[in-house]
């Protein structure tokens, strides 16, 4: 604790705050609870391989307008869920049809070892053109559907930053 806080009639009492977020989040999270009368205590390094850090912060019990920071900031949190929902949205309908396309490609290719196993050469081979076909359209498909969602969900994400932005601004002039 600091000076001010421990002298007599300048006591401050500190409640304490303790967020994991993903690395891509943690400067929206610094940057962001501060409009809330948070301070950033400090921010401990990620272990490797992980893809989260913990930032812990503090702030005044006796801080103006509490009520109201408390439900800006679960706003902010808000927001920031849903940009993170959004941005895992931008791969996973590409992977669900990347993935349905190689399992097919793989079903006509078991077909194909089949009519191999049967001595059916003829019938192997017009299996196995497809089968090839379908590993290698789940790919050019999955980068494509991936783009396609790009282009649609970047104004979303967009929308939330600025709304991240006026929430922000609110709290911020609560504690002015």
């Amino acid at each position: 604790m600091n000076e001010n806080a421990m002298s007599g009639d300048n006591f401050i009492g500190y409640e304490y705050k303790e967020i994991s977020v993903g690395r891509d989040k943690e400067g929206v999270y610094a940057d962001g609870y501060p409009s809330f009368g948070w301070q950033l205590d400090k921010s401990t390094a990620p272990i490797l391989g992980l893809p989260t850090v913990y930032l812990k912060f503090k702030r005044d019990r006796k801080i103006r307008n509490k009520a109201e920071l408390t439900r800006l900031q679960r706003q902010f949190e808000s927001n920031v869920s849903e940009i993170e929902k959004l941005e895992q949205s931008k791969t996973t309908t590409a992977s669900i049809a990347a993935y349905t396309i190689g399992l097919v490609g793989t079903a006509i290719m078991a077909c194909s070892v089949f009519a191999f196993l049967a001595d059916m050469i003829l019938l192997c081979i017009i299996l196995a053109v497809p089968a090839f076909v379908g590993w290698a359209l789940g790919y050019f498909s999955y980068i494509k559907i991936r783009n396609k969602r790009i282009v649609t969900v970047t104004p979303l994400i967009e929308q939330q930053y600025d709304a991240i932005y006026e929430v922000c601004e609110k709290a911020h002039g609560l504690l002015a």
